[in-house]
């Protein structure tokens, strides 16, 4: 599946400290050229809790306009997947919750 960037997909999502994943929505990064090209996609976690909070989270304040079910962050914890992995398209962020993720990955990510 190609995506473009701001949708919002479900993957199985890798943990860090265990082999093992579990499904989750994040966020896709990369435009759909690069994903294209290179048959992966860069995405970007998308939580519900926010019991753990990490340096800029972003808070998605129009989180049911973009198709989650629930209030969510979109964390900097990014990897990138197969997109034959992807399991489905949920929504797209809208335009102030773009923004908001841009502004975030530019200050964790200042090229």
């Amino acid at each position: 599946m190609i995506c473009s960037r701001f949708d919002i997909v479900d993957v199985p999502f890798p943990f860090s400290d265990v082999p093992r994943s579990k499904r989750r929505k994040a966020l896709v990064l990369s435009d759909a050229v690069f994903n294209q090209k290179n048959a992966s996609s860069l995405l970007m976690m998308i939580t519900s809790t926010a019991r753990s909070a990490w340096h800029l989270d972003v808070s998605l304040e129009q989180w049911s306009q973009a198709g989650l079910r629930k209030p969510c962050l979109a964390r900097m914890k990014l990897f990138t997947l197969d997109n034959g992995l992807i399991l489905g398209t949920v929504g797209r962020l809208t335009a102030e919750d773009q923004r908001k993720v841009t502004q975030a990955l530019r200050a964790a990510l200042p090229c």
